[in-house]
C-alpha cells in the first residue's frame, strides 16, 4: 500500500476548497483520514445551505461519523486548509480527533490563541500547522479579491 503525506492529503482538501470557490462560497476544504485513506471530505456549503455553521470541518466531521458509525475520531486526522474558528474548534474538541493539520492561518476568523493553556481540542490531539500555507492563503485571497 501506498503510504501517503500531510501534504498529499493537503492537496486533496485544496480540491474541495475549490470547489466550494467555484460555488462562490469561501474557500475552505476538509478531508478525513484513517489508516491512510481518506474517510470523509467536505467544503464550505453556507450560501448553499444557508446555514451558518456549514463549514468544511463539520461537514467532512458529520461525514466521517456516518461512515464509521461512531461519534468519536480518536484515530483520524483532519487535513483543513484554513485554521479552524472557534465553532470548529469546540466540534473538534467533542470529536476526539487524533490529529489536526492546517493549511494557511485566518487572522480574522481563526482560533488565534492556541497555547498549552488555552487548548481548544481534546488533550491528545496533535496539531500541525502551515502545511501548503501559500496555496492555501492563496486560494483565499484570490477569493476575497473578486468580491471586492
Amino acid at each position: 500500500m501506498i503510504e501517503f503525506d500531510d501534504i498529499y492529503f493537503m492537496q486533496q482538501a485544496l480540491k474541495e476548497a475549490v470547489i466550494a470557490y467555484e460555488a462562490d462560497e469561501v474557500p475552505v476544504g476538509a478531508v478525513v483520514v484513517i489508516n491512510n485513506k481518506i474517510i470523509a471530505r467536505g467544503h464550505n456549503q453556507v450560501e448553499l445551505l444557508t446555514d451558518s455553521t456549514a463549514h468544511a470541518e463539520i461537514l467532512a466531521l458529520t461525514s466521517a461519523y456516518n461512515y464509521l458509525g461512531a461519534k468519536y475520531l480518536p484515530e483520524a486526522c483532519l487535513y483543513v486548509t484554513v485554521e479552524p474558528c472557534l465553532m470548529c474548534c469546540g466540534a473538534l474538541y467533542w470529536s476526539k480527533i487524533g490529529r489536526i493539520v492546517y493549511g494557511a492561518s485566518d487572522e480574522k476568523n481563526g482560533f488565534k490563541h492556541i497555547t498549552k493553556e488555552n487548548w481548544p481540542f481534546h488533550p491528545k490531539t496533535e496539531l500541525v500547522k502551515g502545511v501548503m500555507q501559500d496555496e492555501c492563503a492563496q486560494l483565499m485571497r484570490s477569493f476575497f479579491k473578486a468580491k471586492r
